[in-house]
């Protein structure tokens, strides 16, 4: 009898301490319906519950400032606060830093972190703002942390928006190398602004609703076990100046495509969602588009001396002349030979040559044939039923450009001009997107007056590239504007019944943009015979299919790898005629597998006749077939599936 009492006393002494550990456990919580969210006050990591599934941020992730000065944690703030607030929309967690030590100097800089539930969604916001921009430079933020991910299987794979998208299951033999723009979203290496994990179909999705300045990084090592995907902001002129603002979405019982309509759901709720059927009320000739072939060729290529492209070694490659009449010729050719469609998309038609001296572009090619050459094959393409369009420029500001002034060249917040010399046209630096509008005007103007009816135009590099930043107080502007500006350059365009494209997509430019360059998975830019670094999945369609007309690479890389089957699966417009401007960049390379003219045509054909189909409907579902990435199938909504066997090289289109 006494030993029960003892053990009693003892299981309640147990306890007793147990409640005053649990009272002095520096955690905060904040909790709605299914979903509980914990903060560490002393590490500031985060753990969030929902449906009985955890997921944690990664050991070892400590929430950072990148500076000029040095590096520092956020726990180096002097001064640390921490309260929990409630407001009308949810309840969250609020801190503040302040104060930052190095070298026994202090800096004042300041910014709080808000993490907070939405009661409505349960969602889970994190927001990094800014309070005391001083002391300190700041060029990148890392935080909110990254996921633990560490099961090393198949069922828990990591999505990334680079280019078309890529999933990455957790025993993926092929490591992560770098990402192009370094993962900046609304670039080739993040066509949009989210990424996502799912584990046992248990998932996230992270939306950055604040783009214009952030990116993601990732990890994964060859063979996992593990894949870590983080967010980091850098800042705008100089400054982190504005919040910056992170959304996750928990799912159950999910997978990669609900990950993807509940992005499309979110867009849609921005009131940036434009369909194909809405553009073509505007511009009617978007149906004309629909179930083209598209030819990519050139007239013009001279590369400067003081081209990084220059070849002294072989000065036959740097030039290259290609009349108009002789491209009506190709085209009355192929209209003989059967192609009932056809966009061409041509290069290097203005006196220049191709990517030199813009933006001043004009006139058209004078040993070409001229304006009146250039009309004729325009209203050639027309007689054939055909659709014509143009390569510009206007963000490669040209050194030998007639009106170039480095006063409307962007500047960085020290006043320096960024400057290269990269393409044909040798050293530039690049146009403050705030002039681009002006000067599409004047050129579209003058090609207009001069009887030349253009279908479309193919405004470069702004759909692949970064937004760029101007301190130049005359026409001072942030990215975020700069998108804005070059959104204004598309909507101009299409006022004039000009369907407006640029390189890759981006999808800030959803709105405005109706057709593209292409749209292509990370494999396709890398010579044939890389190793994939993932399994490519459409992430981009399952949003965007019935928006954006997207042209695919038909390259027949070789026996065992044929690009047409990716274009099918992913319903879209073919390229018939892909010549590259630049070799073996872009995804143009040499040693494919020959194929007639017939054949091209025949192959084109059948991804047109689809394209018809489908372009304006909504990808409804991606899946691989029993599982096996080799194996994939498309369900667009008007009940049209293709399934793809990329062992076998084969495909079915049926209907369900």
């Amino acid at each position: 009898m006494n030993k029960t009492k003892n053990n009693c006393l003892r299981d309640k002494d147990e306890q007793l301490t147990k409640e005053k550990i649990k009272r002095q456990t520096p955690m905060m919580i904040i909790e709605r319906g299914n979903t509980k969210v914990c903060f560490c006050q002393e590490t500031l990591a985060v753990t969030v519950e929902k449906d009985q599934t955890r997921w944690e941020w990664a050991d070892g992730f400590q929430p950072k400032l990148i500076c000029k000065e040095g590096s520092f944690s956020f726990l180096d703030a002097v001064t640390i606060t921490h309260e929990t607030y409630t407001m009308g929309v949810g309840i969250g967690i609020r801190s503040c830093f302040e104060g930052f030590e190095k070298d026994g100097v202090i800096y004042p800089y300041a910014f709080e972190t808000l993490i907070w539930m939405e009661d409505t969604t349960e969602q889970v916001y994190f927001e990094w703002v800014p309070l005391k921009e001083e002391g300190l430079q700041v060029e990148k933020v890392l935080w909110p942390g990254q996921m633990a991910f560490e099961e090393k299987k198949d069922s828990w794979y990591t999505l990334l928006t680079h280019q078309q998208g890529i999933l990455i299951p957790n025993d993926w033999e092929i490591p992560l190398s770098a990402i192009p723009f370094a993962g900046f979203f609304e670039t080739a290496g993040g066509y949009m602004p989210w990424f996502g994990q799912v584990k046992d179909r248990q998932g996230y999705i992270a939306i950055c609703t604040t783009p214009w300045n952030a990116g993601y990084y990732a990890e994964h090592p060859a063979g996992g076990p593990y894949t870590h995907v983080g967010v980091y902001f850098e800042p705008s002129l100089g400054k982190m100046d504005y919040r910056r603002v992170m959304r996750y979405t928990f799912l159950d019982d999910c997978d990669y495509n609900d990950l993807c309509k509940e992005y499309r759901s979110y867009v849609n709720e921005q009131g940036r969602l434009r369909t194909l059927e809405e553009k073509a009320a505007r511009n009617p000739s978007v149906n004309d588009l629909i179930g083209c072939a598209f030819v990519h060729k050139g007239i013009k290529t001279q590369v400067q001396h003081n081209s990084d492209f220059f070849d002294p070694e072989n000065p036959e490659k740097n030039n290259h002349l290609t009349t108009f009449a002789q491209r009506t010729k190709e085209i009355r050719e192929l209209h003989e030979q059967g192609v009932e469609k056809l966009y061409l998309h041509l290069d290097g038609w203005a006196q220049p040559g191709y990517d030199n001296q813009h933006p001043d572009y004009l006139p058209a090619c004078k040993e070409a044939g001229g304006w009146e050459d250039m009309k004729e094959l325009a209203d050639t393409m027309h007689e054939c039923g055909y659709m014509f369009g143009i390569h510009d420029q206007y963000r490669d500001f040209y050194k030998a450009a007639p009106s170039f002034d480095e006063n409307y060249a962007c500047r960085l917040p020290d006043g320096s001009i960024p400057e290269h010399q990269r393409w044909a046209g040798g050293p530039q630096s690049y146009l403050c997107a705030t002039q681009a509008p002006y000067y599409v005007k004047r050129n579209f103007t003058e090609i207009k007056k001069h009887g030349i009816r253009l279908d479309g135009a193919y405004l470069d590099v702004f759909t692949c590239n970064e937004g760029d930043e101007c301190d130049n107080p005359e026409h001072r502007m942030t990215r975020r504007e700069c998108y804005e500006f070059r959104g204004r350059c598309f909507e101009y365009l299409l006022s004039q019944g000009i369907l407006p494209s640029s390189e890759e997509v981006s999808d800030w430019a959803v709105p405005s943009l109706v057709f593209c360059h292409y749209a292509p998975y990370d494999f396709m830019m890398k010579k044939p015979g890389t190793p994939k670094e993932g399994v490519p999945v459409p992430l981009y369609n399952l949003v965007y299919h019935d928006c954006v007309i997207q042209p695919w690479m038909m390259d027949k890389v070789s026996e065992a790898e044929d690009y047409m089957l990716y274009a099918l699966l992913n319903g879209g417009a073919p390229y018939l005629i892909r010549d590259a401007a630049y070799p073996n960049i872009d995804g143009a390379f040499d040693d494919n597998v020959t194929l007639s003219r017939k054949e091209e045509i025949e192959r084109s054909k059948a991804v047109t006749e689809l394209h018809k189909q489908v372009a304006k409907c909504e990808m409804l579902h991606h899946e691989m077939v029993n599982g096996d990435y080799m194996v994939q199938e498309t369900t667009f909504s008007d009940g049209t599936s293709v399934r793809v066997d990329f062992k076998k090289q084969t495909y079915k289109i049926f209907h369900k």
